[in-house]
Order: C-alpha cells, then structure tokens, then sequence
C-alpha cells in the first residue's frame, strides 16, 4: 500500500472488464486513488486490500469531448491532481471487408482513435497545471498478423484503429515532452478477454502456439507493464509502443 505522501492519482478506461479492470485493481493495490471509466457500469472490485476512498467510477463515452472533460475534472474534483491515464476502452470489430460499412469503419475509428486522442487531451491539459505525468494508449499486436476478421478477429476497421494509435502516440509524445508529460502505449497480442471470448478452443490454442510462452495473455500480464509505463518507475520511456505479446511477434 502507498504512503499518502506516495499516492496518485490515475484515470483508467474500459475499467468494467478485461485489461481496463486489470489496470485499475493493479492500482488500487498499489494503494492509488482511481477514477474508472467505462461506457457499462463499473463496479468496485470485490478482492484485494485498498482503500475504498480511493476508489471512483463514472460512465463516460470517449468519442465526446464534454464527456472525457466531466471525467477528468471529476477525478481532481475528488482526488487533487491527476498525475496519469490508462485509456483501454475500444470496440471491436470483427466484420470483413465485404460486409464492411462506412458507418462501422468511421464509427470504430471515432471510438478508438478520437476517443483516444480526447481523453488524452483531457487529461493532458489538467496535468499540464500541475507539472506533468504519464499516458498510456492501447495499440494491437493485430497490426502485426494482419487480422482480416470473422469468429472474434479484428478485422481492417479495427487492425486500421489501432495502427493509428502508433501515430498519436507519438505524436503526443514530442508534442507533450516540453510539459513533462510522457506518452507510450502498450500493444497486446491475443488477451483472454471479452474480444477473445467468441475464440473455440482450438482457436485458443492456436494463439498460444504462435507465442514463446506458449499461451494467450492475460489480463493482468498486459496491466503490469501498462502500470509500469505509467508510473515514476518509467521516467525514461517516452514515446515507445511496447509489444506484450508472450513473444508472440518472433513469428512462430
């Protein structure tokens, strides 16, 4: 648990579930305050030692400027002052590229990537007054194997979102450094969440051969290096997208 001298404050969204829920527990435990954002009700969990004052949660669609600026006043409303964000919310989409709407296309890149880039600005500008801290964005070991869609896969809507969050990343990066703010993303591959849950067994098992480790991740393994990034511990890593995959880019 932090002292009160060591605690800070983090936003993290997609917090109802899969590596958004990770994030914020790992947090929690560390004995952080969290403000959990996520479009479905977000519950306080249930298991862990953490301090219950520390914990806060709003519903807050991303792709809504209004929105990611509520969510971020509200945290240093309750809290003082912001010092990082975990952005994990997205969508999925699965369809091919028959079937493939432009409505689907430009809603998916509305989400994840405008969404991206509004709550990172949000959080951006309280942490500017405050003398800086640390974003962390979600890219895709998708852009990697070049996922076409169909049965749970990213297909080109949401393989093209997350390629997009290498450039913003970046982007924030060299456009944040001078108000001591550093920004990186970690690139999952294949998590055991609810993008993975249409995956049958063999497919499971298939993802895992194709890794190192010989297994799909899971959510925690991708929330620890989300934390790291995010926290002093990583005062020299700026503008890095960070692989997290089990090995899984060695191209078994």
């Amino acid at each position: 648990m932090a002292s009160t001298t060591s605690r800070r404050t983090y936003i993290v969204t997609g917090a109802a579930s899969g590596i958004g829920a990770a994030c914020m527990q790992a947090l929690l435990t560390q004995g952080h305050n969290v403000c959990a954002l996520d479009r479905d009700p977000v519950n306080a969990p249930g298991d862990g030692a953490y301090d219950r004052a520390a914990f806060i949660a709003l519903q807050c669609d991303v792709s809504n400027a209004a929105a990611c600026a509520h969510a971020v006043e509200a945290a240093r409303r309750e809290f003082g002052a912001l010092h990082g964000l975990i952005h994990m919310a997205a969508v999925h989409s699965t369809t091919r590229w028959e079937d493939l709407s432009a409505e689907e296309f430009t809603r998916t890149l509305e989400i994840n990537v405008t969404g991206s880039f509004l709550i990172a600005q949000a959080a951006a500008r309280a942490m500017k007054e405050t003398g800086g801290g640390a974003i962390v964005l979600a890219s895709s070991g998708s852009i990697q194997v070049s996922g076409v869609g169909g049965h749970g896969r990213g297909g080109p809507a949401y393989v093209s979102s997350k390629a997009a969050i290498i450039g913003l990343t970046r982007a924030l990066a060299r456009s944040l450094a001078p108000h001591n703010i550093r920004v990186n993303a970690v690139s999952p591959g294949a998590t055991r969440t609810a993008m993975t849950a249409e995956y049958d067994d063999i497919a499971l098992a298939k993802v895992g051969e194709r890794t190192l480790t010989g297994k799909i991740g899971e959510p925690h393994e991708i929330a620890a290096v989300a934390c790291f990034l995010v926290s002093q511990a990583a005062s020299y890593v700026d503008g890095e997208i960070v692989a997290v995959n089990g090995g899984g880019s060695m191209g078994l």
